[in-house]
């Protein structure tokens, strides 16, 4: 695996899932072990400083799979709002902690459950919380 590209992390989102790692279990979550890494590698801000173009919790941006070629709309959602079928994704997902506080044009390698890696480039967030101020919900 290629090294990991910077990420920021709003101190609101930081909070929130630290939260969230207490509460849940590494045996139902596989992805709870990639997320505590995450966040322990991020830098942290303030929400209201947060670039734009950075996906934070709820955000809905365009990513392209570098294995497949295919280009997805996702949502970054919590465990309990997850729809595979209407791309909301997890957090705990292994997709889902790979995309947290990643910019528009970076890349990351990312282990999958099957073993096997991708490379996952975020092209475009259409909608953050914190450039939105609807961070606070």
């Amino acid at each position: 695996m290629s090294s990991l590209p910077a990420i920021t992390l709003s101190s609101l989102d930081h909070l929130r899932l630290t939260n969230l790692i207490e509460r849940v279990s590494v045996k139902d979550f596989p992805g709870v072990t990639a997320l505590e890494a995450e966040l322990d590698r991020a830098e942290v801000v303030e929400p209201r400083d947060m670039p734009a173009d950075v996906i934070s919790m709820n955000s809905r941006a365009r990513i392209r799979l570098h294995n497949s070629g295919e280009e997805r709309a996702i949502t970054l959602c919590y465990p309990a709002d997850a729809d595979a079928d209407s791309g909301r994704i997890s957090i705990l997902a292994p997709i889902g902690s790979a995309l947290l506080g990643l910019a528009v044009g970076q890349q990351i390698d990312w282990p999958l459950p099957d073993g096997s890696h991708t490379r996952i480039e975020v092209l475009a967030v259409s909608y953050q919380p914190e450039a939105d101020g609807d961070y606070l919900r």
